[in-house]
């Protein structure tokens, strides 16, 4: 499976995690195309519920990111999972809402 920058894929976060969730994948693309990295980095992400709002360190993703559920990614961490936990590709984020996410972290972190 071939990843890149801004897929969505389905993984466990953490090892004893039950049920996979998707993650956005934040790494650049030369880590991406390298198959001998064995880390990468994403955005975890959760179902959005129905009356809960997005809150400031969350971006929104939705069906045009190929997502089936109301969704967002929690821009305020950063994780490194192993490559081989990322199980399969379930979506792409779509170009405004990479420059959202994009925004986002900066703020966050105040990258400037």
């Amino acid at each position: 499976m071939t990843i890149r920058q801004w897929d969505i894929v389905k993984a466990r976060i953490n090892e004893q995690d039950r049920d996979e969730h998707p993650a956005v994948v934040v790494s650049p693309p030369e880590v991406c195309a390298n198959p001998a990295a064995d880390k990468i980095n994403v955005l975890y992400c959760t179902k959005l519920k129905p009356a809960e709002t997005v809150s400031a360190h969350r971006v929104f993703l939705n069906s045009a990111d190929g997502l089936e559920f109301k969704t967002t990614a929690n821009c305020l961490f950063i994780h490194s999972i192993a490559r081989s936990r990322a199980q399969s590709i379930v979506g792409h984020v779509s170009s405004p809402r990479q420059q959202q996410i994009a925004r986002r972290v900066r703020e966050l972190f105040r990258f400037g």
